[in-house]
């Protein structure tokens, strides 16, 4: 006869501990990408108005300032929080998490849209690694990057052919850029360009912090049959110092979320395809702000 032992005290005590504590986690990152959200869309949100918001106390919120400003997602002012740095970008491992059930749904959306035995060019960017990640199930796929991370993903799969770009090596986020970078990517005529950015200006302006990232992002535009671009909602309004080019220069835009109306008219003028992604998934993080558009899909024509 078998015999089920008691669960042991401590160890049930432990685990419930540490569920409570993620829990806790989460839900201190969702209301702070939420407050971030906020001051890109105000340009400056006090200290009482989101305690209010929140429902939390402003002790609550100056913590939330005080860390999200160290992240350099915010500017902390007496009061409140205003618009973070134009000139620098947030810190590699910050980027990577912020947005990132929100990247996981873009990612998988654009991977749906590029065909197998197809070349891609795949640019240095967290959301770019998102969709080297989603296409491992292609087939006979021809890759050049600058982004050595991508390159490891892709690497994964043995029918994939994926080329590295020569260029400098930035630390901070193993992307390659510099002459060499460009003079490799100019040998080559690929079927689809796949980048990102760092922020859209409301007159659709491709914002970046790094001018040498800028002029590879330019040399892949330049010799892609068709470019996508992959951003974020929290992309738009994101002010960074360096134009890449005007979002009218790329064939299709993929996102998490509607963009605002002024820019849906223009990408429809432009004749610019806009896919929305699903929702996130439950087990992913919420963006900030709430769930997109329940769509599949969604295009503009």
């Amino acid at each position: 006869m078998a015999f089920e032992t008691a669960p042991d005290k401590a160890a049930t005590a432990s685990a419930e501990e540490e569920f409570q504590k993620n829990g806790k986690a989460r839900s201190v990152l969702l209301r702070q990408s939420k407050i971030v959200d906020l001051v890109r869309g105000q340009g400056f949100v006090s200290i009482d108005a989101l305690a209010q918001n929140f429902m939390v106390t402003p002790q609550t919120i100056r913590r939330d300032i005080n860390e999200l400003s160290e992240k350099g997602l915010v500017r902390r002012y007496h009061g409140g929080a205003g618009l973070p740095s134009s000139i620098e970008n947030v810190e590699y491992t910050t980027r990577k998490m912020f947005s990132l059930a929100g990247k996981i749904q873009i990612a998988r959306l654009l991977a749906r849209h590029i065909p197998n035995e197809a070349s891609l060019f795949l640019d240095i960017g967290t959301t770019t690694e998102e969709v080297a990640k989603a296409l491992l199930d292609h087939d006979r796929l021809r890759i050049i990057t600058n982004n050595l991370n991508v390159a490891v993903i892709l690497s994964e799969n043995e029918k994939f052919e994926v080329i590295v770009t020569g260029g400098a090596v930035r630390g901070r986020d193993r992307g390659l850029t510099g002459e060499a970078t460009i003079d490799f990517i100019r040998q080559f005529k690929i079927d689809f360009g796949i980048i990102s950015v760092s922020g859209i200006d409301g007159d659709g302006t491709l914002l970046d912090f790094d001018y040498h990232e800028i002029r590879v992002g330019q040399a892949i535009i330049e010799n892609s049959r068709k470019v996508f671009l992959a951003a974020d909602h929290a992309k738009f309004g994101r002010q960074a110092m360096v134009r890449l080019c005007n979002i009218r220069e790329v064939n299709a835009l993929f996102t998490d979320r509607m963009p605002p109306p002024g820019m849906c008219e223009m990408l429809a003028a432009a004749d610019v395809k806009l896919y929305v992604a699903e929702e996130p998934l439950q087990n992913d993080l919420e963006p900030a702000g709430g769930n997109p558009p329940k769509r599949k899909d969604s295009q503009s024509d």
